[in-house]
């Protein structure tokens, strides 16, 4: 069996606040890769439910977040999609998707 790693270095300030964040993802290439904001979604087999952690820095821009959660609910549809096969639901999805992107006003 082979492993691999997925890490994520967080350097936070005096009161526990993400200061700076570098990812790295050995089979991608990826080595001390600055980023602002991460989200990480496990599932708990045994509780049955979904544990996450969200992380951003202090100097990510509001509109980068809107941009990057919009980003995250196109691809949480397309997920749904290739794991059902539910066409109808993840258009929807994308639907919801294109909404808060109105809502939130982002420039697109």
């Amino acid at each position: 069996m082979r492993k691999t790693q997925i890490t994520i270095d967080v350097e936070l300030d005096e009161n526990h606040v993400p200061e700076t964040m570098m990812w790295n993802a050995q089979d991608g290439g990826v080595e001390k890769q600055p980023t602002k904001a991460t989200m990480i979604s496990v599932w708990d087999d045994a509780a049955m439910e979904a544990l996450r952690i969200d992380l951003w820095t202090k100097d990510m821009p509001v509109d980068q977040m809107k941009m990057f959660i919009h980003q995250i609910l196109i691809s949480l549809g397309n997920t749904y999609e290739r794991a059902t096969g539910e066409e109808d639901v993840a258009a929807w999805m994308e639907e919801m998707a294109e909404e808060f992107a109105k809502k939130s006003a982002i420039r697109m």
